[in-house]
């Protein structure tokens, strides 16, 4: 940077002087830049556990409004499903208040969303890689463009973007008093490379080599891969397999020869469960 003359300096400060004298004062505002925090094994990060909780006062006023937009407050998370960006904060708010009062932790399961409901619970899936997690919404936000929800920083890197900032992803409210949404915390578990879980013998005795199979889930713990392979089982007569692969405990469905037979098994799952996959070719 150019050092300043002293014709210059005696310009700024009659000009400051002037400003100063008609009542307006100048003033710099210096916003501190949100960033990441420091990489953690996000494997011994649990999901949310989904639990009945009333809704707080604090954060559910409705209407309310952000930088001169009007938001609502929906009057329950029951059947919210929707497709959208998520982003992540961290460094600049870690510490500070949410919406309800609870202290912000970037490495906890939280999340901010602008009109479900506080404390309410939600998947979040990843659609580029199918990596999904629980969080709790806690706060309100994101106010920044098209955004839907603002996942804490462990959030996202759960998810696999946190790096790259955004992603698109689909959020399905949980029903904290249905026992099947009651997913249990996750505990770091060392299992070998060969299927996991409870496996039926038709399932360990597929081959691995034939394909296609149909890829409906891939989770950085085996217990979140085996919780879906059960959820999966009862829509389908198949094999479902868990496979350690990229680091990443995938779910198989297969192996699928017929095309027709893959298409109605994606159908089935996408309205039955809202359950989406992909074609996998090991």
């Amino acid at each position: 940077m150019s050092p300043i003359n002293t014709a210059d300096l005696i310009g700024l400060l009659l000009a400051t002087i002037l400003l100063t004298s008609c009542g307006y004062v100048p003033t710099v505002s210096v916003q501190k830049a949100d960033g990441a925090g420091k990489r953690i094994d996000t494997r011994t990060v649990a999901n949310a556990v989904p639990k009945v909780e009333p809704i707080t006062r604090a954060g559910n006023k409705s209407p309310y409004q952000v930088f001169g937009k009007t938001y609502f407050v929906l009057p329950t998370s029951k059947g919210y499903n929707e497709v959208g960006i998520a982003s992540w904060y961290g460094t600049k708010f870690h510490g500070r208040k949410t919406s309800n009062g609870e202290i912000y932790n970037m490495y906890a399961m939280t999340a901010a969303h602008k009109s479900l409901p506080i404390p309410s619970y939600v998947r979040v899936t990843n659609l580029d890689n199918k990596r999904s997690i629980i969080v709790r919404v806690n706060d309100r936000g994101p106010f920044h463009g098209p955004r839907l929800i603002d996942l804490s920083y462990v959030g996202a890197l759960k998810l696999g973007f946190a790096d790259k900032g955004t992603a698109k992803v689909s959020i399905e409210a949980i029903d904290p008093s249905g026992s099947q949404d009651r997913l249990p915390p996750t505990p770091v578990v060392k299992l070998p490379a060969a299927a996991t879980g409870e496996t039926s013998k038709a399932e360990s005795a597929v081959a691995i080599n034939k394909g296609p199979f149909l890829q409906v889930g891939a989770f950085d713990n085996a217990v979140a891969a085996q919780i879906l392979q059960k959820k999966v089982r009862q829509f389908t007569a198949l094999p479902i397999l868990v496979q350690q692969r990229d680091n990443l405990f995938k779910v198989w469905i297969g192996p699928i020869a017929d095309n027709m037979e893959l298409a109605l098994i994606k159908r089935t799952l996408q309205q039955a469960a809202n359950i989406s996959g992909f074609t996998v070719q090991p």
